[in-house]
């Protein structure tokens, strides 16, 4: 990436009842932001797991790591138990994260229905989000604030590495 765009600043809960906001994470170091789609997903869960595994290596750099996603938080709950995340995953009530970083997408009639087959049911899981998901995305944060990194692909199975997100830090 090569112009820096400055990162839309957001505050939301994590699955402790904690409220996280960006201004501050950034105050301790860069911010690894992740988008999610859900506990449902197993490709969400193999990164999440990943990014838990790779912690110590962002930590070393000073960066801290930070999940969203549009599921209410007992499924967050369930999302923190398949993937052992000890990082915060943010409940983005009302999208306003998803939206700011140009994420958040409807999900059309026939996945809908689609995934109703599979017990997913984006009414129950996201509340009043509805059947609007993330882009799976992940941007790196500069301490000041800018975006230096950007992986964003339509195409859920196509994550970016641990490698390369630390090589941004």
């Amino acid at each position: 990436m090569t112009e820096q765009v400055k990162a839309p600043e957001f505050s939301a809960k994590d699955q402790t009842g904690t409220t996280i906001n960006l201004q501050d994470q950034l105050k301790n170091g860069s911010v690894v932001l992740v988008f999610a789609r859900g506990h449902w997903c197993p490709y969400c869960n193999k990164q999440l797991k990943r990014f838990e595994d790779s912690l110590p290596q962002i930590k070393a750099k000073g960066a801290s790591l930070i999940a969203v996603t549009p599921e209410k938080p007992e499924y967050i709950n369930k999302l923190v138990a398949k993937t052992k995340a000890s990082y915060p995953i943010l409940f983005d009530d009302g999208l306003h994260i998803m939206k700011s970083y140009d994420v958040a997408f409807a999900v059309d009639n026939a996945t809908i229905t689609s995934y109703k087959k599979y017990g997913i049911d984006f009414t129950t899981i996201n509340g009043l989000n509805g059947a609007y998901l993330p882009v799976p995305a992940i941007y790196v944060i500069n301490k000041e604030g800018s975006i230096v990194f950007r992986h964003y692909d339509t195409d859920f199975r196509n994550m970016a590495s641990i490698r390369e997100i630390i090589a941004h830090l």
